[in-house]
């Protein structure tokens, strides 16, 4: 016989519990896209103004904020990560019954920052995109400055 007051998938505050962490995940991943963006957008009005002063030596002035931007990217990353990993215990404790009322709305990042956010920084989106920035960077000031 089962408990009538038990949690299950088909619980509002379930739902409502997973929709608020499917909502966190997103933001993550939407803030990891906006940091490239804006890193773009920064870089490249800087390289624009090293151009129009005629100032090559000062490009690498650039590498600042891609740096900057991918010490964010990749924290967004690892929040991203650990969002996920939560979520994820989450619908495990959920699958076995074992879910409780203090579960809920406890929208908590799960394992070791330090460790999600190396993960991060080896991961492709992060360093490739970064170094070929940089990279493209340095090509501008040796080729085009």
């Amino acid at each position: 016989m089962s408990n009538p007051g038990a949690l299950t998938e088909e619980s509002p505050s379930v739902q409502a519990h997973l929709q608020i962490m499917q909502g966190v995940i997103s933001r993550m991943a939407a803030n990891s896209t906006a940091s490239k963006a804006w890193c773009i957008t920064i870089v490249s009005a800087i390289l624009v103004l090293v151009a129009d002063k005629s100032k090559p030596e000062y490009a690498f002035i650039a590498l600042v904020p891609i740096f900057l931007f991918l010490a964010l990217d990749s924290y967004y990353l690892a929040l991203e990560k650990a969002f996920r990993d939560s979520y994820n215990e989450f619908i495990c404790k959920l699958h076995e019954q074992r879910i409780c009322s203090e579960d809920l709305y406890s929208v908590v990042p799960k394992g070791n920052m330090t460790n999600h956010q190396i993960a991060a920084l080896k991961s492709f989106s992060v360093w490739g995109f970064y170094v070929c920035l940089g990279v493209m960077v340095y090509l501008a000031k040796e080729l085009v400055l």
